[in-house]
């Protein structure tokens, strides 16, 4: 099937999963090596690497893994310039081939192993996604704080109900990825985009590692003013979004 943007899906693919990869040379073989291992049983699978143009050697060390490993379920896109999370996810569920596009972040704080059964809830074809619920975070003291302040004034101002909107780890039918609107940052927003255009979204608790290799992306400094613009302009499309229904054709 040819979609308007050009791809094409493949109906006998499970899933599609984007992982987007910025700076992550340390990671890449354990995280390779990890996500084969899990989605082995899939059988009917492909992995997205989207590198968001690394400045170190991400991308020798993703096709000198595919290149031992003989893996053609693993694709590399390489992003012209840095474009942030929100950027690399929508390149790959762009490219993706499956009708359900899963995605988790490269630094190994997500482990695999959710994903397996976040696929097999969305069998249920009333559901449009499953997020993440990061259970016990292996993070500081403050970032869990702040996590925690955030989302609460993130709910307050979008009028939604999630519980953990920097989670990574997400499963959303191939459509919904390519419809919500689109704006840096807007993989935070997903369930609360998708829940007002009327999709139901379910939140499950899975498990968060310490980040052991590469430094982190994301602080508070560089998080708080950026996420409060990005909750009001979400407010705003809320507030915006056509809402109209056919009755009939004559």
């Amino acid at each position: 099937m040819t979609q308007a943007n050009g791809t094409t899906t493949d109906q006998d693919l499970r899933m599609s999963l984007v992982v987007p990869i910025h700076n992550e040379s340390e990671n890449v073989d354990r995280l390779l090596d990890e996500i084969a291992e899990v989605l082995a049983p899939l059988q009917r699978f492909e992995v997205l690497l989207v590198d968001d143009a690394s400045r170190d050697d991400s991308r020798t060390k993703i096709e000198a893994w595919k290149t031992r490993h003989a893996a053609p379920w693993l694709r590399l896109l390489c992003l012209e310039q840095q474009s942030g999370q929100s950027g690399a996810l929508l390149a790959g569920a762009e490219q993706a081939r499956a009708g359900l596009v899963a995605a988790m972040d490269g630094d190994l704080q997500n482990d695999p192993r959710d994903l397996l059964p976040m696929i097999e809830r969305m069998a249920d074809p009333d559901l449009a996604g499953v997020t993440g619920v990061r259970a016990a975070r292996k993070d500081t003291a403050v970032r869990r704080l702040s996590s925690r302040i955030g989302n609460r004034v993130r709910n307050w101002i979008t009028g939604d109900r999630v519980q953990d909107s920097a989670c990574g780890i997400k499963v959303f039918r191939r459509g919904l990825w390519l419809d919500v609107p689109r704006f840096n940052g807007m993989h935070r927003f997903m369930p609360t985009l998708v829940r007002y255009t009327g999709g139901k979204v379910l939140e499950v608790p899975v498990h968060h590692r310490p980040r052991v290799a590469g430094k982190a992306k994301y602080g508070i400094g560089n998080r708080a003013l950026r996420g409060l613009w990005d909750c009001l302009a979400v407010r705003w499309f809320r507030s915006r979004r056509l809402r109209y229904r056919v009755a009939e054709e004559c």
